[in-house]
């Protein structure tokens, strides 16, 4: 996906039609809260205002961003992303470039496994060795 410094949606594919539920033509032109949950937006839009004017994130060069998203239907996701800032001459910042992962399956195993080893750990079961 790509935005623009305001935080509107510029270009939308198959793969963001697939991750987050929206076709190109509701998405394009709106808003990242789009796929921001509420609860988040006040954090994500500080970030994003920082990053427009200082043309920098806290997120080194090709860092993996992990964070809950929303899809069209409402569930929650959780995501990976990487972002690029795109300057201009005048300013900072112009765009936004941002390539996003559905890793919501591998989030959801890897939190069964952590609940699982805390109910053996608290049963006193001894760790299984590697295999």
């Amino acid at each position: 996906m790509i935005c623009d410094r305001n935080g509107a949606i510029r270009f939308w594919n198959a793969g963001a039609e697939r991750i987050f539920g929206h076709l190109a033509e509701e998405a394009l032109g709106a808003s990242l809260d789009l796929v921001i949950p509420k609860r988040l937006r006040s954090r994500h839009w500080a970030g994003w205002e920082t990053a427009m004017r200082s043309g920098r994130t806290r997120y080194g060069d090709g860092q993996l961003l992990a964070v809950p998203a929303l899809h069209k239907d409402g569930r929650q996701l959780s995501i990976e992303f990487s972002i690029q800032l795109l300057p201009e001459a005048s300013r900072p910042v112009d765009w936004v470039v941002a390539i996003v992962r559905d890793v919501s399956e591998r989030f959801a195993r890897e939190k069964a496994l952590r609940l699982r080893l805390q109910e053996l750990e608290s049963a006193g079961a001894p760790p299984s060795p590697a295999a």
